[in-house]
């Protein structure tokens, strides 16, 4: 396999032409390789207007390693290598006998893709989901918007597919994956109809209206594999003696269980709470909290691309941090381009907000949550749960501020500390009622202060971005896990054959690092025992 890097293209280039110019490059004809592959995709728009597409190829020539070395050294071009791809392999099976199939609790994609990779191995997992299957919980979210009337159960956090289902669907991750993990969980997604260009481009995303469908299918291929899920099944209880889980406690019943893995999500607040009176170790662990901002789609484009509506080119994104003079970290998350703020609520009298993109990216505005790191000096009290006490006690401020609707208020408001009592050019796209109002009682000053000043640091970045009119909603506060569920090398928590994985236990954040971190709980499964045999239905 060869690889050619720093391949420059125009926006308008035809989809053809990376893979011409790569075999001109090596002196190839179509013909005499086995296959030409975009391997990534991004952009480069440090001249703009004259930006570029930057491909990477992967040729796979059919030659033998010794060959492609000697015609790579014959080119004399640096951007010309011999590739070496990882392989994702999941493990031999082990040989110690399970006495019951495992557990998998929740279908976020920590559970979806444990569940998927140990059902095609044939261990015939049962993935217990307190929500619904997607279908129905696109039609209980859609409800929640249009009337308010939330079900604590399904919503916006719980359901198939997890909190990423309404979302952007970004596939983008930082960790460092030399097992190949993440490639793979790319490969299921497309294997379940998810666009091919995830495989390559810069930032991938799937898109809410996509993911949806793609998640509905994942279902079904647990279920052909050999899988189980029960919809509706709130887990009450894990039953564990002398330090070995046992079973596992719901609403419907018992079921009995020795391998059970723990992919609740990161707002299983009355799970945590279950968890740490069974004597499950769990500690507070920092996350960040603050609100989201719009703004114009067509200002971000202009900014990025110096074009404010460009052709052949993605709705432009942006990624700003700053270090505030009191010391804490301010920074953009999950930047939605051409996006709506959505009411993600999941428990009565408390409200939170989070952005959501359709795969398009087509709408009128931009959004991100600018978010300030909290830490466990900042939560109110001690203990493992102080830091779900402090995202309470802000979610039941904005819930109080916005009188059940998504509080509002402009920028320039919100830094002088003024009511907002009317919009400017910047009209929101919200999924949920709002209501215009004040902001500066839902967060700590503290927090306040370093996002005003970390706003008009990023307008220095993106012109534009500390306009007076732009649009804040409150609060952001499920940027990640308040808790860490403790685990050891085996991913065992204190007790034997509990596997917490994903965000909820602290060990993920988003979609990708979650999927991938499900991947590994069901090699850890599946390295230890052999496959289950026969269903204990």
């Amino acid at each position: 396999m060869i690889q050619i890097s720093q391949m420059k293209c125009r926006p308008d280039h035809h989809p053809e032409e990376p893979a011409a110019k790569a075999l001109k490059l090596l002196k190839l004809s179509r013909d005499s390789v086995k296959k030409v592959s975009i391997w990534k995709r991004s952009i480069d728009a440090r001249k703009k207007p004259e930006i570029y597409y930057v491909y990477t190829m992967l040729v796979d020539t059919g030659m033998s390693r010794d060959k492609e070395e000697k015609l790579v050294k014959k080119l004399k071009n640096k951007n010309i290598t011999v590739a070496h791809p990882v392989e994702y392999r999941f493990p031999e099976p082990g040989s110690v006998p399970m006495e019951h199939r495992p557990v998998v609790i929740g279908m976020g994609p920590a559970g979806m893709f444990c569940a998927l990779l140990l059902a095609r191995a044939g261990y015939h997992p049962l993935v217990l989901e307190r929500g619904k299957a997607v279908e129905e919980r696109v039609r209980t979210v859609e409800t929640f918007w249009k009337t308010g009337e939330l079900d604590p159960d399904c919503n916006v956090q719980f359901g198939e597919g997890g909190a990423g289902t309404f979302s952007d669907g970004k596939l983008n991750t930082l960790v460092k994956d030399p097992a190949g993990r993440g490639r793979k969980v790319l490969e299921l997604f497309v294997e379940a109809g998810a666009p091919e260009d995830i495989l390559y481009v810069n930032k991938p995303h799937i898109g809410t209206d996509v993911l949806q469908n793609v998640v509905a299918r994942i279902r079904r291929q647990i279920l052909e594999a050999g899988g189980e899920i029960r919809f509706q099944t709130k887990v009450t209880g894990i039953l564990h003696e002398n330090g070995q889980v046992t079973g596992v406690e719901t609403e419907q019943g018992v079921i009995p269980a020795k391998q059970v893995v723990l992919a609740i999500g990161h707002s299983a607040r009355d799970t945590f709470s279950m968890l740490a009176q069974r004597g499950i170790h769990m500690e507070p662990k920092s996350f960040a909290v603050g609100m989201r901002i719009e703004h114009p789609q067509s200002m971000v484009n202009e900014s990025q691309y110096g074009i404010e509506q460009p052709a052949h080119l993605p709705a432009a994104d942006y990624k700003l941090t700053y270090r505030s003079s009191n010391g804490r970290g301010v920074y953009s998350f999950c930047m939605c381009p051409g996006g709506q703020v959505v009411n993600s609520s999941s428990e009565p009298g408390r409200l939170v907000v989070n952005g959501m993109s359709y795969r398009a990216r087509d709408g009128r505005n931009a959004n991100s949550a600018l978010i300030v790191t909290v830490t466990p000096e900042d939560y109110p009290g001690e203990g493992a749960l102080s830091g779900v006490e402090f995202q309470r006690r802000i979610e039941e401020a904005a819930w109080n501020t916005g009188q059940g609707r998504i509080p509002v208020q402009l920028f320039g408001d919100f830094r002088d500390n003024r009511p907002s009592d009317h919009l400017g050019e910047v009209q929101p796209d919200h999924k949920g009622e709002s209501t215009l109002t004040n902001l500066r009682n839902i967060l700590p000053e503290a927090l306040n202060e370093a996002l005003i000043e970390g706003i008009e640091a990023f307008d220095h970045k993106i012109r534009g971005f500390a306009r007076e009119d732009a649009v804040l909603s409150a609060v952001e506060a499920r940027t990640s896990s308040p808790v860490k569920i403790m685990r050891d090398e085996k991913m065992m928590s204190n007790i034997k054959g509990l596997y917490p994985c994903g965000e909820g236990p602290g060990y993920a954040g988003g979609i990708m690092s979650a999927a991938m971190d499900g991947c590994r709980a069901a090699e850890t499964i599946a390295a230890q025992f052999a496959p289950f045999p026969v269903l204990d239905r």
